[in-house]
């Protein structure tokens, strides 16, 4: 019986001993943080009205995550190749789902979402003071209690959602450095290439997943099951309109943590992947070579953390991939984070259908890419030179079909005091206009109050009250506005709720713009994985995850953090109109100017990317400078032995090999 227990146990111990369930593993828990990510990214625009912030706020919660990445990072990455990495993956898995559920927690302990409005539920039913009305004994106003200006001002419950995203951002750390690493050290190399883009894939599928979670719980509204919907006078393609976000992170929350779970039983290390016992029980001398070599990396363990980073530091492709990835990052976290605001108040589509439309467009594409680049790395044995130049060449192309961009456009919303006169003329946008005109003068209307109506004209305008209308019909987001002085139109002169549709012209905009975005996400994606591997082959295999931690801890610090902060505050600078907080100060941006929005969205987005073809093009000359031995594949065991000759820099003298050619030259392995 005893004997019997033990072969169970060694059963399932073996079941976890093979590099395959690892993978199968890692790609779900990548999965999860996508799921948790994309989720994120997704919401930001939610929470951002949820809470009433300025873009540069949202920019700084966004850049939260990469702050709390920052600061285990080099250490996780070094010290985790030392100790038992795949328990600190579920730990970190685990990690990331408290995160989840802190983002989450703000909405149990705050009260009902309040939009701004001029219509309440009683005016809405019972009086019309929010209609034009002369002689009126009290002009509509603000709240302007001091208690709640206090409560409202000392309301800082999003720093919940900030400190969840800085913990979601600790627990991630262990996950991609290492999770690599142990692929890379256990793992054929001629296979790495084909698992890392099963990974990468799903690092898609999980992002796709949260975009379609996010696309259905921006359809229903935050506090539903506690007010009454029935009353509400906003829809989903409002600006005001709140999701409830909180629902999909309870399910991010849930994911991380069942993904942690197997984790905990792999083993500290696993046998080669191609290395099989020899019939007598042995095992190969290759194989014993290899744990000898893995024993030995444990020693020494500060003393060797300096000396890698030496390393790393003077070796010069590495250093300027590191610069082509801040850069690249940089714009990638720009146009991530911000995408879903720019495409609502571009093609004026509600948050539920741009992000559902981000990821069917984006996401299918670049998980078949992944899987076509790194089916084509192993096919083929693609070399780290030939790997370079396709990858230089496909994003090159990529870049350049992002120019289409500026010309899928539309015009701004026509809104009456805002972007237009009151005659429908286009007015310069610099110029301060509070909405008033000889039509609605005698109204007492507050002009600051966002509660826009569509006159039968075409055109917007910011409330009913500044529409000049004087009677109403119906309740609810059904209402209708009637007798409008300043509607001036061959109909009845009527309004109803929310802005002015953009037409069909602007849809079909739309359309080009997706269909462009498609094939952009293929060529990227098709690029991304040739790259990657330039990172990998030009480090040692002893330095690979301390390089990778090291690479990540860069992108994090000076493009993850910086770039939504930066570029938040510049499309701050495009807004029109703000919201008028209960203590009459700025609370979120309800419409820009999307010219301007898109100059700024998109000129950044360009400029970073082509800052960083710079880089890259050093890279192929220093490449074609290195003499690969028979032009090594990348399938080889080990890392191809470079050559270089005795001009190179002296500071690749710290990982040089005391191994001299005929030709007095010195081999480094790349």
């Amino acid at each position: 019986m005893a004997e019997l227990e033990k072969s169970v146990a060694n059963l399932g111990v073996g079941c976890f001993a093979k590099i395959k369930i690892f993978l199968l593993a890692l790609t779900c828990a990548y999965l999860a943080k996508g799921l948790s990510g994309a989720y994120m990214n997704s919401m930001l625009t939610q929470i951002e009205r949820q809470f009433s912030l300025p873009t540069s706020t949202v920019g700084v919660i966004s850049g939260s995550f990469e702050m709390g990445n920052l600061l285990l990072i080099i250490f996780v990455s070094y010290f985790g190749r030392k100790i038992h990495r795949p328990i600190m993956i579920g730990v970190g898995c685990a990690i990331m789902g408290l995160g989840c559920f802190l983002i989450s927690l703000p909405h149990f302990l705050m009260g009902r979402y309040e939009y701004e409005t001029t219509i309440s539920p009683a005016s809405n039913l019972s009086s019309n003071s929010f209609l034009c009305m002369e002689n009126r004994t009290q002009t509509l106003k603000p709240t302007q209690d001091p208690a709640e200006c206090v409560k409202e001002i000392k309301s800082l419950t999003w720093i919940c959602v900030m400190v969840g995203n800085f913990i979601r951002g600790i627990g991630e750390t262990p996950i991609m450095p290492l999770g690599i690493s142990y692929i890379e050290d256990f793992a054929k190399s001629e296979s790495s290439p084909l698992y890392i883009g099963i990974l990468e894939t799903g690092k898609i599928i999980g992002p796709l997943t949260g975009f379609l979670l996010g696309s259905f719980c921006a359809r229903i509204y935050v506090d539903t099951g506690s007010v009454n919907t029935d009353d509400l006078t906003i829809t989903p393609t409002d600006t005001r309109w709140v999701g409830a976000w909180w629902i999909g992170f309870l399910i991010c929350a849930g994911m991380n943590i069942l993904t942690s779970i197997p984790f905990f039983f792999f083993p500290k290390t696993l046998p080669k992947e191609g290395l099989e016992e020899n019939e007598d029980g042995t095992k190969t001398d290759n194989e014993d070579k290899y744990k000898e070599e893995f024993k030995e990396e444990k020693h020494g363990i500060t003393k060797d953390f300096l000396l890698f980073m030496k390393r790393l530091s003077c070796n010069p492709i590495y250093m300027l991939f590191m610069l082509i990835s801040v850069l690249q990052v940089s714009a990638l976290t720009e146009g991530v984070t911000f995408l879903p605001k720019y495409l609502e108040q571009q093609y004026g589509k509600s948050t539920a259908d741009v992000v559902f439309l981000t990821g069917l467009y984006n996401l299918p594409p670049i998980c078949i890419g992944y899987l076509v680049g790194g089916f084509i790395m192993k096919k083929f044995k693609i070399t780290v030179k030939k790997a370079a130049y396709i990858a230089f060449c496909l994003s090159l192309a990529d870049y350049l079909l992002l120019f289409c961009y500026f010309l899928m456009t539309c015009d701004n919303f026509p809104v009456a005091g805002l972007t237009t006169s009151y005659e429908g003329v286009q007015q310069p946008l610099d110029v301060e206009n509070e909405g008033l005109t000889d039509c609605n003068t005698r109204c007492s209307c507050l002009t600051k109050t966002w509660d826009p109506v569509c006159g039968d004209n075409g055109l917007a305008y910011m409330s009913a009250c500044l529409a000049g209308c004087e009677k109403s019909v119906g309740t609810g987001i059904n209402m209708v506005f009637h007798n409008c002085s300043c509607i001036r139109s061959s109909g009845n002169s009527s309004a109803v709720l929310g802005l002015c549709d953009k037409g069909r012209e602007c849809a079909n905009r739309l359309q080009y713009y997706l269909i462009t975005t498609l094939i952009n996400s293929f060529i990227y994606s098709l690029s991304a994985l040739p790259g990657y591997m330039v990172l990998l082959r030009c480090i040692k295999s002893e330095e690979k995850s301390i390089g990778i931690g090291l690479h990540t801890f860069c992108i994090r610090l000076f493009a993850g953090i910086p770039s939504p902060i930066f570029s938040g505050a510049m499309i701050d600078r495009t807004c029109l109109h703000w919201e008028t907080l209960k203590c009459g100060g700025p609370g979120v941006c309800r419409m820009y100017d999307i010219n301007s929005f898109r100059r700024v969205y998109l000129g950044l987005h360009a400029a970073l990317r082509g800052s960083s073809y710079l880089p890259a093009f050093f890279i192929l000359i220093l490449l074609r400078k290195l003499q690969l031995p028979g032009d090594v594949a990348s399938s080889e065991t080990e890392p191809a032995k470079m050559k270089l000759t005795e001009k190179e820099s002296k500071c690749l003298d710290v990982h040089r090999i005391p191994e001299l050619d005929n030709g007095g030259e010195v081999k480094t392995k790349l």
